[in-house]
């Protein structure tokens, strides 16, 4: 039986779009198997730093070295973003833009004869995005319990135009799966042993601006709550302007809701949040942090922070340092800005040296760490809802609370289980607890 493999890199939503292809060849009757024996090799890629796009292009370096037999096709935003510069790199076979990654078992398998393309030169299929208003479908999971918090991507594409944001332009306009087909997944993925389901989206928070009648993110929400049965939602990355108050009272009322907010903030400077041209100010993101502490005294409450934007001062800086130090943040996602072709800020003066960026980086990460101590701590004799996950070792079994901490659960556990654990002590961020 002819095998492949599937890579992601990159967001929730690449996750989600590389279970769709993984699906999309099982369907065809191809067998899963490992990067280094499989016939055909997806890498599912993501564009959103210059980093990524290096990671993407060591990884099929390694594959093509490993396994040089294989047929390398590559997928996903770095693919839609530079075809030729991804065709040109050895054991490539195939560029697949996201213009077309909802045909890419059609593409990679001729007529579904089971045999993998393959050709002196890789065969490129990128479009315009802008032209293309699919949605890659959902994947139907099978009967499978080993997979735990299944992503489900309920929109694709962003509308925003930040200046150093590439994302647009390989993702195109932000489109949005039906109410009814978000309901049906989620019913699928609960009658399959699915008991936390995380949807994401490129803009989640747009979820439904696109359908007729036009739909907000939190009719989305109580739709879920009010016509499923399932146990936990857990929403991915909703930026500020989405967060209503109706939305932060949604989550305050029922506990199916996991307590995990993520908040994009990119700096805590106004002048640098206008040139990034972002859509809120710094006191708004502040007051929706407060508001959302407020009503959810125990969430994960998390952040994306840029540092090294185009022009950024030390007193700008500064100013977001001093931010993440006074917001109740117990986590973030930092990038030193990367520079993106064909973005406006990849023009603007001033560029900051690479090494200044990752100085105020890593300022950043030992900030949060200790912030992240502290909020792990605080749970110490307390009793926590956690769900237990597929990874284990002999004498105990991991789990993540509702809100979004690792714990380390002594004894032996099914993955996919809900459970209360009592948490008797820390490592790092690490809680550790038992069963209760």
């Amino acid at each position: 039986m002819p095998t492949f493999y599937v890579e992601n890199f990159g967001c929730r939503a690449s996750q989600a779009d590389g279970a769709s292809i993984s699906h999309q060849f099982t369907d065809c009757g191809l067998q899963p198997t490992s990067a280094e024996t499989a016939q055909l090799v997806v890498l599912n890629t993501c564009t959103v730093t210059a980093d990524a796009d290096r990671t993407a292009r060591a990884a099929v370096r390694r594959i093509h070295s490993r396994n040089p037999t294989a047929q390398i096709l590559v997928t996903g935003c770095y693919a839609q973003r530079a075809p030729a510069e991804v065709a040109a790199l050895p054991g490539v076979t195939a560029v697949v833009g996201n213009s077309h990654k909802h045909q890419i078992a059609d593409l990679a398998l001729p007529s579904h004869s089971f045999v993998p393309i393959h050709a002196l030169a890789p065969q490129v299929r990128v479009g315009d995005i802008f032209a293309h208003t699919e949605l890659l479908a959902a994947p139907v999971f099978a009967s499978d319990n080993s997979r735990t918090r299944p992503n489900l991507k309920v929109q694709d594409g962003c509308d925003n135009r930040c200046s150093f944001c590439i994302i647009p332009s390989v993702r195109g306009q932000s489109r949005s799966r039906t109410l009814a087909q978000v309901i049906d997944d989620i019913h699928t993925l609960v009658a399959n042993g699915s008991r936390e389901v995380v949807i994401s989206g490129i803009n989640l928070g747009r979820w439904g601006r696109d359908l007729t009648p036009a739909l907000r993110f939190e009719s989305l929400v109580e739709a879920i709550l009010e016509q499923t049965k399932l146990e936990k939602l857990r929403l991915s990355s909703v930026e500020p302007m989405d967060w209503t108050d109706k939305l932060i009272a949604l989550i305050r009322s029922t506990p199916r809701i996991a307590r995990h907010v993520h908040v994009p903030m990119q700096s805590g400077s106004d002048t640098v949040l206008r040139r990034m041209r972002r859509k809120y100010r710094p006191w708004h993101y502040q007051e929706k942090i407060t508001k959302i502490r407020e009503a959810l005294p125990t969430a994960a409450i998390g952040a994306d922070v840029m540092t090294g934007f185009p022009g950024e001062t030390d007193p700008e800086f500064e100013q977001t340092r001093r931010t993440v130090e006074d917001l109740p943040l117990t986590y973030l996602h930092i990038f030193p800005y990367s520079p993106r072709p064909g973005t406006p800020a990849a023009a603007l003066p001033n560029q900051v040296p690479v090494h200044i960026a990752r100085q105020r980086h890593n300022v950043l990460r030992d900030l949060i760490a200790a912030k992240k101590q502290a909020f792990a701590r605080s749970f110490v004799g307390q009793t926590v809802p956690a769900i237990t996950l597929h990874s284990q070792t002999a004498n105990s079994s991991n789990a993540l609370t509702d809100n979004y901490l690792e714990l380390r659960l002594a004894g032996h556990l099914e993955p996919n289980l809900w459970l209360q654990a009592r948490i008797e002590s820390t490592s790092g961020t690490t809680l550790h607890g038992r069963p209760i």
